[in-house]
């Protein structure tokens, strides 16, 4: 080899360095490890010289190496060339694990120049990354100008850069084991969440729970608004989680809020979000619920207790998917599925003006009445032995109930629904040092225990007006007609029109269509 000048060879040091600390800027600002090795290979190309450079990686489960970036190629325009051990001199390094420099690329017979992009008549530098002593690549690269004699410099360099190569590759395969990871851990967790909101884990068999389910597979399929109506305990929130985790917006998130947990003032920050120094405590910007469940799905709980004012704030959301946060004046378009819920009657509410009819309307969309637990009696002794099965596990012991005990809870109103006989049951089971819920255990404080509700308790919904002047032909009070019989006669006489056979009965509208619905009255069309 002829001799170098110095000047020449400070000249290459200078380059090569301010090359370096260009690759390490690179390699250390993404975590997108194709997009780095195209960074790379650009700065060996404007800074070092090397227009030709290639990067390969090994696959793990072929044991090629797979052509990974190119320089001046996009990841479209790479071809899908592989080596495999042995095979030219890239399959060479493969085999042999060892750096191969040529002072002409064509003077060695294995060079194979798959891509085209090299010229057999300059220089050729390839070398291993390796990761902890085994190869998981090569770096390839070419000078844009014939041997002076510095090839064994150009060589260490093209080594340390591969060196440097090799540690984002550890960085990146860290990150892929990671995600993977998380991947199995999230999919993981999606099949215990379905499994735990699966109509499966639904409880009932009634003839009021099998509309109930069907009702919510239908609604699940499609983005409409759900409003979910039922005394308190009845499961509402149960239900709302099994209709996004069976919706096509499983994948997003699933959002809740208790509507009346909150007063208006932070009711609104909390749904809406809010900026900074919007109000005293507000130090920084903050997200709402809405935009929270963007994607998903936002259940607003208790949705009848909002105030008239923040009813128009909410009705707009809902009609436009449009929000402006606490003190902002941006408007932020949001995709979200909303399901309420409600024990209050809203049709009372709406009359009386403590509701906005047209937010109503826009929530009642698709209602769902879930029944109380006294119209679904044969659904107790399920729920029964369901609820001690979890309460058991809650306490970490086997625990059973007793047929005695079940037909105790069968007599019984329950007016606070399934929470109630929920924390009947737990109550008993603390009481129980065996783990068996016997009848002695079961404790029923209300005085109702093995009477009808009265009217009162039977309807879901608020205060009742009064009674209806007697009109010929129906007789609520008729002893000698059942509920479904003066519902029918009443609907007869008032043509089927709903409002009049409810104020002949002395009901509201929705009263009236809770009978029809559980009573599974067939209602005429004219």
């Amino acid at each position: 080899m002829n001799a170098t000048p110095s000047a020449s060879l400070s000249a290459l040091h200078r380059i090569e360095l301010e090359t370096l600390y260009r690759v390490g800027e690179v390699l250390s600002r993404s975590l997108d490890f194709r997009h780095t090795l195209r960074e790379v290979l650009r700065a060996l190309d404007e800074r070092a010289g090397m227009s030709r450079g290639m990067v390969t990686v090994l696959d793990p489960e072929s044991g090629d190496l797979v052509v990974n970036a190119v320089s001046g190629q996009d990841e479209a325009d790479s071809a899908p060339v592989r080596y495999q051990s042995g095979e030219g001199l890239l399959g060479l390094i493969l085999e042999e694990k060892r750096t191969v420099a040529l002072a002409s690329a064509g003077d060695d017979s294995r060079f194979l120049n798959r891509l085209g992009i090299y010229d057999r008549r300059l220089p050729f530098i390839a070398a291993p990354i390796s990761l902890g002593g085994n190869l998981q690549g090569v770096l390839a690269v070419q000078p844009n100008t014939p041997d002076d004699g510095l090839l064994a410099e150009r060589t260490r360099f093209v080594e340390m850069v591969a060196n440097l190569i090799g540690q984002s590759v550890r960085l990146s395969l860290d990150i892929e084991h990671e995600k993977k990871s998380l991947a199995e851990e999230r999919d993981s967790l999606r099949r215990t969440v379905r499994h735990q909101y699966g109509f499966d884990n639904i409880v009932g068999r009634s003839a009021p729970m099998r509309r109930v389910f069907d009702q919510v597979r239908m609604v699940s399929k499609w983005n409409t608004t759900v409003l979910l109506r039922g005394e308190t305990g009845t499961g509402k929130e149960l239900i709302a989680s099994a209709i996004h985790y069976h919706s096509p917006r499983s994948r997003g998130p699933y959002v809740r809020l208790n509507c009346a947990s909150l007063p208006e003032n932070l009711l609104e920050s909390e749904l809406f979000g809010h900026e900074k120094g919007a109000f005293t405590g507000a130090v920084g910007s903050r997200k709402g619920r809405f935009e929270a469940a963007d994607g998903g799905t936002l259940f607003l709980d208790e949705i009848g207790e909002i105030s008239p004012a923040f009813q128009a704030k909410l009705l707009r959301v809902l009609q436009e998917g449009e929000l402006e946060r606490v003190g902002g004046n941006r408007t932020l378009k949001v995709d979200v599925r909303v399901i309420a819920a409600t024990h209050r009657n809203l049709e009372a509410a709406v009359d009386a003006g403590d509701f906005r009819e047209d937010l109503y309307y826009r929530l009642n969309v698709m209602p769902i009445l879930l029944p109380a637990l006294r119209e679904r009696p044969e659904d107790i002794p399920d729920l029964a032995r369901h609820l001690a099965v979890r309460i058991g596990e809650m306490q970490g012991r086997p625990l059973s109930i007793t047929e005695a005990a079940i037909r105790r809870l069968t007599q019984y109103a329950w007016p606070g629904n399934v929470r109630e006989l929920e924390n009947c049951l737990e109550r008993a089971a603390v009481m129980s040092p065996a783990g068996i819920i016997e009848a002695d255990l079961v404790r029923i404080d209300r005085p109702r225990e093995g009477m009808a509700p009265p009217a009162a308790a039977a309807a879901p919904l608020a205060a009742q007006p009064a009674p209806a002047a007697a009109v010929p032909g129906v007789d609520a009070a008729d002893p000698n007609r059942d509920e479904r019989s003066r519902v029918i006669a009443a609907l007869e006489q008032a043509g089927w029109v709903q409002a009049r056979a409810a104020r002949l009965l002395g009901m509201t509208p929705r009263q009236i269509a809770y009978r029809i619905q559980t009573l599974n009255i067939e209602v005429k069309q004219f």
